[in-house]
């Protein structure tokens, strides 16, 4: 695989916004994956692309830090290459919902992220 750059465009969404959804879609406390997931390749972590998103990735982890009084899990990395995953994985969610649902529910996803998180 050749190595990709993954790019936003800030005039449709802002850095924000991004990392809001990027929270609320993670067990920021889990070191070795997410769900039912683990190793390295699926760990939780923010690779900022500039010095005001590094800025603005700290700044949100480091106000979770307070909210939840404890650390996190959750790396913020220098951004290095990307390699997309195979085309099986591309849209999963959209090309088999009906397991991606299974998958989600068997692993405790939703339930997770509810106790972490809230409803």
């Amino acid at each position: 695989y050749e190595a990709v750059r993954v790019t936003y465009d800030p005039a449709k969404v802002k850095y924000s916004d991004l990392l809001s959804v990027f929270w609320k879609n993670v067990d920021p406390f889990d070191t070795a994956g997410q769900f039912c997931d683990k190793g390295e390749s699926y760990r939780a972590a923010l690779f900022p692309g500039s010095a005001p998103e590094r800025k603005a990735a700290f700044a949100s982890r480091d106000y979770l830090v307070g909210f939840f009084k404890r650390d996190l899990a959750t790396k913020i990395e220098t951004r290095a290459a990307f390699y997309p995953a195979e085309g099986y994985h591309q849209d999963y969610y959209k090309k088999n919902p009906i397991r991606y649902r299974y998958y989600r529910s068997r692993c405790g996803r939703d339930d997770r992220l509810a106790e972490v998180w809230g409803k």
